[in-house]
């Protein structure tokens, strides 16, 4: 299959507040969006899985007294690049080496929420050295995010049955797209303990489910979650080898969680074992790990509660030291 670009699928896209840009990096231009003073401190937010750029608009109002702040649309989602065949943790931290080097050019605090976290915490081991000053996993699903993680439960027993049907009725560049097909598949397709969990999750007077894809759906290739599923995106890529490598501070957001009593499956994006795991191998690089629980927060706590979450990244990064090493090896 061919890239896309976003001038193939025009149409599908809506105007938000601030100026969207783009940046040649060689196989994709990534599209972005900046706040506050070229003067400022810089930070670098990356979005999940299914979640464009302008998911942290309010977040970077809240943040643009204190950090220019750089928004990112990874490749296979919003206006950037869509690369069939080409998702994968790996890759997507080289795009955003270059991109710090070629659009920052100074270094960064990298926060990334749920994928997105995972591809910080790539980051704060693998990026170029100076570029990266600390770094936020916001719900990162570490180790639950592989297929056969070291420590805890898989994709599998998560969010991947979600993944595979996006992929399966959506298809790969929207070439089945049939949405409302995939609706009336989820009592099929969804394991039970899934959808129980779901239906609490759904706000009261919502009036149930869409009728047609939002418009973050819209914007999101659904091989990107096939590639997780499959194993393709962390196949060399393994979790534990990565946090041995972690070269800066840490902040790790959790937020609501639980493990089904019946299957063992987590509800959320990683258990508390795999969190500790986590501090374990980030700690024995000599690096600081700072955890802040959030039980009752959803998934995206920039999303939901972006006084929060800048309340909280910013009395977290006000501790860090001036002059941090960012250029070990």
């Amino acid at each position: 299959m061919s890239y896309v670009e976003a001038a193939d699928h025009a149409e599908i896209f809506v105007p938000h507040n601030y100026p969207e840009q783009l940046v040649d990096l060689g196989e994709i231009r990534m599209n972005y969006a900046v706040a506050g003073d070229p003067g400022l401190p810089a930070m670098l937010l990356i979005p999940a899985q299914t979640e464009s750029w302008w998911g942290y608009e309010e977040a970077m109002r809240l943040l643009a007294d204190r950090y220019q702040v750089y928004a990112v649309d990874l490749r296979g989602q919003g206006r950037s690049t869509w690369t069939p065949g080409r998702y994968s943790v790996d890759i997507f931290g080289g795009d955003l080496v270059r991109f710090i080097d070629r659009v920052v050019k100074r270094p960064v605090v990298v926060c990334g929420l749920s994928s997105g976290g995972v591809i910080a915490a790539w980051l704060s081991a693998f990026a170029a050295p100076g570029q990266v000053r600390a770094a936020v996993y916001e719900d990162a699903p570490l180790f639950a995010s592989q297929s056969t993680p070291s420590v805890g439960p898989s994709i599998h027993q998560g969010v991947g049955p979600m993944f595979r049907m996006w992929h399966k009725w959506l298809g790969p560049q929207w070439s089945i797209g049939d949405f409302a097909g995939m609706q009336q598949a989820m009592g099929r397709e969804i394991p039970g303990w899934m959808l129980a969990a779901l239906r609490q999750m759904v706000p009261a007077g919502t009036g149930g489910p869409p009728a047609a894809p939002p418009q973050d759906l819209r914007e999101y290739d659904p091989e990107w979650g096939d590639a997780f599923v499959s194993g393709r995106a962390t196949i060399n890529c393994d979790h534990e080898t990565l946090l041995h490598h972690v070269k800066v501070p840490v902040l790790f957001t959790h937020h609501f969680h639980h493990v089904d009593p019946d299957t063992g499956n987590v509800l959320g994006a990683l258990t508390d074992l795999q969190v500790q795991r986590v501090r374990q191998l980030v700690e024995g690089t000599g690096n600081s790990f700072t955890y802040r629980a959030f039980p009752e927060m959803p998934h995206s706590m920039h999303g939901h509660d972006p006084a929060t979450y800048v309340t909280t990244i910013t009395e977290w990064a006000d501790k860090l030291p001036a002059n941090l090493d960012t250029g070990s090896t």
